[in-house]
């Protein structure tokens, strides 16, 4: 699974003004993110608004966006949820065959303890399938605690790798520290990438890349080289963007950057809203600083 490394990037779900999925728009995003350098796609992660999709739309999303890839670069698909028969369900009837990887998040607003989550990804590895564990408590309501995740890395080795999010730096260090050395840890905090991956982590799975891709996955590439100044220059050059994108709650900041850049248009589904006025303001300010 070394592929799965460097940038992969979570897909926004391009909407029209009357908030049908806009596959154009999505050909776009995909192309763009190709030819600027990005290593791995993510199709219908909680940044895709996979929440709001029908059973049907999301069929269709993946069909379209596994016809433009052809191919190009490896597919990791989304299936989470807080019921985990019903993902295991999922996992089980999904046609898998194009995809390298499942990206499973955490249970959410259950918020349940250590020896629940692990048996939820304990029931996740038993379908046979890789399965990456998503860990982003700010969002889950619950912390996969570094020793939940070596835990489950020791004991079963299709799950491969985590997406770790938590809020706290040194959680990611004590799993590179510990962890099996075929046990993989990308970065799920675009601000912690470059650190991370100066420690051992094998990049980032990433909600700004998609707007800055040649810029994001140069960064890693001379990170994972450990090049670290010139990795460290677009580091700090993109840290404001990255912080604006997440300040009214994400994917609404990503979109405004790609619209902006004429991919996409500027919709989202509720309960999310478009960023305000003030926000949008200030991400077109910092994106004339980047031009």
């Amino acid at each position: 699974m070394s592929q799965l490394k460097g940038v992969g990037v979570a897909l926004v779900t391009p909407f029209n003004e009357d908030l049908s999925v806009d596959f154009d728009s999505l050909t776009k995003l995909i192309d763009y993110n190709i030819d600027n350098g990005t290593n791995f796609l993510v199709v219908l992660g909680t940044t895709a608004e996979a929440a709001t999709l029908s059973k049907e739309e999301k069929e269709k999303v993946i069909a379209h966006i596994t016809k433009i890839n052809n191919n190009r670069l490896p597919l990791v698909l989304g299936i989470g949820g807080n019921n985990t028969s019903e993902v295991v369900q999922q996992i089980k009837e999904t046609d898998l065959s194009d995809f390298d990887a499942v990206l499973s998040v955490s249970p959410y607003y259950n918020k349940p303890n250590q020896e629940g989550l692990y048996q939820h990804y304990k029931a996740l590895a038993e379908t046979g399938e890789k399965i990456i564990i998503y860990n982003v408590p700010g969002r889950t309501g619950q912390n996969v605690e570094a020793s939940t995740t070596l835990r489950l890395a020791n004991e079963y080795p299709n799950l491969f790798m985590v997406k770790e999010a938590a809020p706290n730096i040194l959680q990611y260090f004590d799993i590179l520290r510990q962890k099996p050395e075929n046990f993989s840890l990308m970065s799920g905090d675009d601000e912690y990438t470059l650190p991370v991956t100066l420690a051992g982590g094998d990049g980032v799975i990433s909600v700004i890349g998609q707007a800055y891709p040649k810029e994001f996955s140069t960064m890693v590439k001379l990170a994972l080289k450990r090049e670290v100044d010139e990795a460290y220059k677009i580091h700090n050059s993109l840290v404001e963007i990255t912080r604006l994108i997440f300040a009214e709650g994400n994917p609404c900041g990503v979109k405004t950057i790609l619209a902006e850049k004429g991919i996409i248009k500027n919709y989202l589904r509720l309960p999310l809203v478009p960023a305000s006025e003030g926000l949008q303001e200030k991400i077109r300010q910092e994106m004339q600083k980047l031009s």
